[in-house]
């Protein structure tokens, strides 16, 4: 009963010391909202574009709860009888849009801008037309101080990567290519539902129609990628079969000029050896022919497996330009900063503001 009777003075008392302290209080978290405007106003807007896409799914052979369990864990068993294990799930592409040969399609693609209808380069735009918060003058001012004294007296030899190079090496980036690489990944973001097999690709960038340019070539390279590993292997038995056509027709056109050439000289002749050499050449040309009309039979074949396992997606919600920015929150920043003034202001009253009276207490004996 005392202990919660000194409980309940203890809260009083602490209540108490904010209450006569209430003017200080509300001035400190008048200085925190003030902060927080300046915070916001400063940071630069930044818009969001995204567009929604299904993939088709692929196990089609599994039993329904088998399908609805795969789904959940984010795995595709399909169907060994009617199509083949695939290696690349929905899962897997937060990590195909940040891998580096996926980010280097992207450095060249054209965008403009929602005020200036010039065409330039991804990489032109980030690096020339981002505004960056005023505070980032103020910190960085050091660093370059230091940087262009030392340049002063030191030669800086030319990076490599300044070279003018005809091609990008996804081997062997430059520093500046590795930033322009880490910016543009730092600016995608691919949702996956793993339930509902749906992928969102979200994109950030400061200019909307920038923002939305970049999503729907997001999206298109994402799907050339996955289109392309997944007719791989279709493409490589069409290329093969159509190779044995051709040397089939190239067979069977050689048979023929041969067999064309023999009944024109021996024409009308009635010796036993030349028809059975006509006839020798006759059968040779039928079975080139026969092979020839097999190969382009397997063709045929090739191709239409080859557009059986191209990916459809469907595409839900197209990319739209975004009309209000999606950052910075003004509202949570305001909140932030005056919240974190009031804590501190409290703080202050109840365990700084008394420290300092102790110390001050202590001390002053000994001055006298």
């Amino acid at each position: 009963m005392s202990l919660g009777r000194m409980n309940k003075i203890d809260c009083l008392e602490i209540c108490r010391k904010i209450w006569n302290h209430k003017i200080l209080v509300l001035k400190i978290c008048g200085i925190g909202a003030v902060i927080g405007i300046a915070v916001a106003l400063g940071i630069p807007k930044e818009y969001t574009a995204s567009t929604l896409i299904v993939p088709e799914g692929f196990n089609r052979g599994s039993s329904s709860g088998m399908s609805a369990l795969t789904d959940m864990a984010g795995i595709d068993l399909g169907s060994s009888t009617t199509t083949e294990r695939d290696a690349i799930y929905p899962s897997l592409y937060p990590i195909i849009v940040n891998s580096t040969p996926f980010l280097i399609r992207l450095f060249d693609i054209k965008v403009r801008q929602r005020k200036d209808s010039t065409a330039i380069t991804l990489t032109q735009y980030l690096q020339e037309h981002q505004k960056t918060p005023w505070w980032r003058i103020i910190t960085s001012a050091p660093s370059r101080l230091t940087g262009w004294t030392i340049s002063l007296f030191k030669h800086v030899p030319k990076e490599d990567g300044e070279k003018k190079k005809t091609k990008i090496d996804p081997f062997q980036l430059t520093r500046k290519e590795a930033s322009v690489a880490g910016t543009i990944a730092s600016r995608i973001n691919i949702g996956v539902d793993k339930k509902k097999r749906v992928v969102t690709v979200f994109v950030t960038m400061q200019d909307p129609l920038v923002a939305a340019i970049v999503a729907d070539t997001v999206r298109v390279h994402l799907q050339e990628y996955i289109t392309e590993y997944r007719t791989n292997k279709a493409r490589r038995i069409l290329k093969y079969t159509e190779q044995l056509r051709n040397e089939a027709q190239a067979e069977y056109y050689k048979a023929q000029s041969q067999y064309t050439r023999y009944a024109d000289v021996n024409l009308g002749l009635s010796k036993l050896a030349s028809r059975a050499e006509l006839v020798r050449l006759q059968n040779e040309m039928n079975l080139a022919h026969a092979t020839y009309n097999q190969m382009e039979q397997q063709v045929q074949v090739a191709k239409a497996k080859m557009e059986k396992v191209i990916p459809v997606y469907a595409i839900i919600q197209p990319v739209r330009v975004p009309l209000s920015p999606s950052k910075p929150n003004i509202g949570m920043i305001l909140v932030g900063c005056t919240f974190l003034c009031g804590v501190m202001s409290v703080a202050w009253i109840l365990f700084v503001e008394d420290f300092i009276k102790s110390i001050r207490k202590r001390t002053t004996p000994l001055e006298h």
